[in-house]
C-alpha cells in the first residue's frame, strides 16, 4: 500500500474523529497492556494482538446499529472494545480471573457479551463464519433489520466452510457482511504464496455476492465502504463481502516471532500507513483540537487500560464450581 497523506478537507465532523482516535487509541493502549501482562506470565495459552488493525473494527462499527452482532476470531480484543464491552471485564478475562466477561474461563479467544450482540471469538479457524450466517438467519426469519458482521483473516478465507456458507447465504438472502481481515500474512505465510488470486473479495462472484476492497488503514474509508454494505444487507439484497487491507504490526500471536517479513517493512508501514496517526492528522490540520489535547486523551486512555489491568490483578480466580457451569453437552 502507498503511503497517505492526511486530507485537511475531510468532511467528517470534529466529534466523530476525535470519536474514532479515542476508540483506536484505546485498543492500541489496552493491547500494548496485553502484550505486557502476557510477558509477565499472567495471561495464559495464546494471546492475538490487534496492533495496527485498529481502523478496522472501529470503522465498522461506526457504521452499525443497535442490535447489529459482531462475530469473529480469536484476535477479538479490538472487537470487543469497539462495540463497548468493559475493558475491565475484557482484561479480566484474558487473565482467566472470575470478574471477566465469560467468568474467567474463556480466556483471550472465547468472550462473549449478549448485552452487546457479541457472539466470540472462536479458536478454530473459519468457524466463525457460518455461525456468523446462522446469526443472520435468525435475523432474516425474524424480519427484524438487523445486520451481522462476520469477520475472518486472509488465511480463513481458503476454508472450505466460507464457501459454503457463501452459499447459503447468497441463496436466502442472508443479511450478514462477510469481512476479511487482510493483514495479509495469516498465520505467517505472505498471500502471495499461499492464495491463487490477489483480490479475495472476488471470490463472492461466483456466488452472486457483491463485495468490494477497501483500505483498512483509513477509518473513514472503512466507515464509508461499512455504510454501502449495511445498507445493502439491510434492503434485503443479500449479504455483501468487504476485503479490508490491513496489517499487523505483531506476530501472529504473543509466541510469533515473526520471522517472514523484515522490521524494515514493518517499521515503514507504522511511518506512513499508521491509521491513528492519520487520524491524529486530520485532527490537528483541521484545527479540531491541539497537540496538547490529543495527550491528555492518551493519558485518559492510558489510565482506562490501567485501571483494568489492576483490577484483573485484584479479580479473584472463578471458584471450582464453575467448572460444572454454562455447559451445554
Amino acid at each position: 500500500m502507498a503511503a497517505r497523506k492526511a486530507n485537511a478537507k475531510s468532511n467528517t465532523s470534529k466529534e466523530d474523529l476525535l470519536a474514532y482516535y479515542r476508540d483506536m487509541l484505546l485498543i492500541r493502549r489496552f493491547e500494548e497492556k496485553a502484550g505486557q501482562l502476557y510477558g509477565m506470565g499472567l495471561i495464559g495459552g495464546f494471546c492475538h494482538l490487534y496492533i495496527g488493525q485498529e481502523a478496522v473494527v472501529v470503522g465498522l462499527e461506526a457504521a452499525a446499529e443497535d442490535g447489529d452482532k459482531r462475530i469473529t476470531s480469536y484476535r477479538d480484543h479490538g472487537h470487543m472494545l469497539a462495540c463497548g464491552m468493559d475493558p475491565k471485564g475484557v482484561m479480566a478475562e484474558l487473565t482467566g480471573r472470575e470478574g471477566g466477561l465469560s467468568k474467567g474461563k474463556g480466556g483471550s479467544m472465547h468472550m462473549f457479551s449478549k448485552e452487546k450482540h457479541f457472539y466470540g471469538g472462536h479458536g478454530i479457524v473459519g468457524a466463525q463464519v457460518p455461525l456468523g450466517a446462522g446469526l443472520a438467519f435468525a435475523d432474516r426469519y425474524l424480519d427484524n433489520g438487523r445486520v451481522t458482521f462476520a469477520y475472518f483473516g486472509d488465511g480463513a478465507a481458503n476454508q472450505g466452510q466460507v464457501y459454503e456458507t457463501f452459499n447459503m447465504a447468497a441463496l436466502w438472502k442472508l443479511p450478514v457482511v462477510f469481512v476479511i481481515e487482510n493483514n495479509q500474512y495469516a498465520m505467517g505465510t505472505a498471500q502471495r504464496r499461499s492464495t491463487s488470486t490477489p483480490d479475495l473479495y472476488i471470490r463472492g462472484e461466483a456466488f452472486g455476492i457483491r463485495g468490494e476492497i477497501v483500505d483498512g488503514m483509513d477509518v473513514l474509508a472503512v466507515k464509508a465502504a461499512g455504510e454501502k454494505a449495511v445498507a445493502h444487507c439491510r434492503a434485503g439484497d443479500g449479504p455483501y463481502i468487504l476485503e479490508v487491507k490491513t496489517y499487523r504490526y505483531r506476530g501472529h500471536s504473543m509466541s510469533d516471532p515473526a520471522k517472514y517479513r523484515t522490521r524494515e517493512e514493518v517499521q515503514k508501514m507504522r511511518e506512513e500507513r499508521d491509521a491513528i496517526e492519520h487520524v491524529r492528522e486530520l485532527i490537528l490540520q483541521g484545527k479540531h483540537a491541539t497537540d496538547d489535547d490529543l495527550k491528555a486523551i492518551d493519558r485518559e486512555i492510558k489510565a482506562i487500560v490501567n485501571d483494568a489491568a489492576e483490577f484483573s490483578r485484584e479479580s479473584p480466580e472463578p471458584d471450582v464450581s464453575e467448572l460444572w457451569t454454562d455447559i451445554y453437552a
